[in-house]
């Protein structure tokens, strides 16, 4: 009878561990089948390649992060990081560049565009929260329709300023900024990795060490019942979207950096990539769970998967669907997770 307990108990362990790290299985899985088809793949040149293009996504994922643990949603992600881009690319552009945009203004120290565009994006995205916050708008609703009005600010500035042709001719401190990297005899360490390190401890110290972050949490699992304890439910709200802001403001000003142009197009499908890596790492689109950990981890994983599938050549087409199912499959696990506790 003690056996046949124990065997039930472990079974259930079993059952229960592969729910909570089957979207990880999956994706390691994937990857896996990539390296079997072109092991060098796993090269160091590749891997400290990928890492430092995801570097900029874990900063992006780990804003949204913030704002999926509240239970809501924030499609505009790529459009504020394509408004951050062109806005620091159109300032710090060489002062010696035949086309630049403002010939007659002195050379701007870097970080004075770059927090300019953080704070922009800061004050979009609490303007989002004050729709959803204060006048109950669905989540999903507000953040689809500032997503079409940063869109439409990005495009005229980009039109206004430089008739709708890419921004190039960037400084060099503003380049070297994202695609700088240490060397260490025959190793190379992007500085872009420097800075999602950063983020990550700043954001897991937020989360964890602070009155916002246990706050954060608790609203994203019941709001009603946090209200009643006292917690200021707009206020708390309010701060993570600012939070959420400057990480996509400095998000997309180093991607821009790091590609070494800006147009309008810069962001697009950032808002999805971000949202399927934090599901994948745990982040509950319901609201009130996710671990930092996580979300760095679903960050990594899809972006070896998403450089896998160019580096194998995969049709472009094909990669969409792809990454659609990952998403999909990562909602239904999250999903079923949240039915099987019920």
């Amino acid at each position: 009878m003690n056996r046949l307990s124990e065997r039930r108990i472990s079974g259930k362990k079993i059952a229960q561990f592969s729910m909570d790290y089957a979207i990880y299985i999956v994706l390691v899985c994937i990857f896996a089948v990539m390296v079997f088809i072109d092991p060098s793949l796993l090269t160091l040149k590749n891997l400290t390649f990928i890492l430092s293009q995801a570097s900029t996504r874990v900063i992006l994922a780990l804003g949204v992060a913030g704002i999926i643990v509240l239970g809501n949603t924030d499609l505009s992600l790529g459009r504020s990081v394509g408004m951050a881009g062109i806005l620091a690319a159109s300032l710090l552009q060489a002062s010696d560049y035949s086309r630049r945009i403002f010939a007659n203004m002195p050379d701007l120290p870097v970080w004075l565009p770059i927090a300019g565009a953080m704070v922009l994006c800061a004050l979009f995205s609490m303007a989002q929260c004050f729709f959803v916050s204060k006048l109950k708008v669905a989540p999903f609703i507000a953040s689809l329709a500032f997503q079409l009005v940063l869109f439409g600010v990005q495009s005229i500035y980009f039109d206004v300023v430089n008739n709708s042709s890419p921004i190039g001719g960037l400084n060099e401190a503003y380049k070297k900024l994202a695609q700088g990297r240490f060397v260490i005899g025959s190793f190379e360490l992007p500085y872009l990795i420097i800075y999602a390190a950063i983020a990550v401890a700043v954001i897991w110290f937020i989360w964890n060490k602070t009155v916002l972050g246990r706050n954060m949490f608790a609203i994203g699992g019941n709001s009603d019942a946090s209200a009643v304890s006292g917690i200021n439910i707009t206020k708390n709200m309010m701060l993570i979207y600012l939070i959420a802001g400057l990480m996509y403001g400095l998000g997309g000003s180093l991607e821009a950096a790091r590609t070494g142009s800006a147009a309008n197009t810069l962001g697009a499908g950032y808002e999805c990539d971000a949202i399927a890596a934090c599901v994948a790492g745990g982040v509950s689109m319901r609201g009130g769970v996710g671990t930092v950990g996580g979300v760095v981890i679903g960050v990594l994983i899809f972006q070896l998967i998403s450089y896998g599938l160019v580096y194998l050549s995969v049709n472009p087409y094909l990669q969409y669907i792809i990454k659609g199912a990952i998403i999909l499959l990562a909602v239904s696990i999250d999903t079923q997770k949240y039915v099987s506790k019920k």
